[in-house]
């Protein structure tokens, strides 16, 4: 579904959002942004031909429940949201667009949570933060049929390489160093 795209750039300000809609990328997260401006973000990305995914927590203004997710779906047609919320990744999945189910690697306790949440809700795709945590990678896909995203302290092009490595079919990344 990501099109076999490696690095998904998370976009928190207007000048990466320039940067990015001049890579051949086609993904991109947007993040950090105000409600008000989203449906010009959304309309900018769709005119150049780019699918946006949206981190619902990490925008102001918007209520990051299924109701929030209900107005980024219908009302600005977007591709795509990232929650640590299930129902908003249950939305997500009856309205056909993609739902990436974030969670934080802090101890066994939250990840074995975390797995069993994965469990029930199926969602496509999990975002596990922080990237460092490669070495779990194989117990988190044994215990689950979603595809990994990494992404959180990303620091070098080596550490990418590790999770791509490790199995991850993408990373995700605010540096825009790393976006090419």
């Amino acid at each position: 579904m990501l099109q076999d795209q490696k690095i998904i750039p998370a976009i928190s300000n207007h000048q990466d959002l320039r940067k990015f809609l001049t890579l051949p990328l086609t993904y991109g997260i947007l993040m950090n942004f105000q409600l008000a401006q989203l449906p010009e973000l959304v309309k900018l990305m769709k005119d150049n031909q780019k699918k946006v995914l949206i981190h619902s927590e990490l925008i102001r203004g918007l209520s990051s429940d299924e109701y929030g997710a209900i107005y980024l779906i219908q009302t600005l047609n977007v591709d795509g949201i990232i929650s640590s919320k299930p129902k908003v990744i249950d939305v997500c999945k009856k309205r056909k667009v993609i739902g990436i189910f974030r969670f934080f690697l802090k101890d066994s306790i939250s990840l074995n949570q975390s797995l069993e949440m994965a469990k029930k809700m199926e969602p496509e795709y999990l975002e596990v933060l922080p990237a460092t945590g490669t070495d779990i990678l194989q117990e988190i896909m044994q215990r689950t049929s979603s595809k990994v995203l990494m992404g959180g302290l990303i620091k070098s092009k080596e550490q990418i390489a590790k999770c791509l490595n490790a199995g991850a079919v993408a990373v995700t990344t605010s540096n825009t160093n790393f976006w090419v």
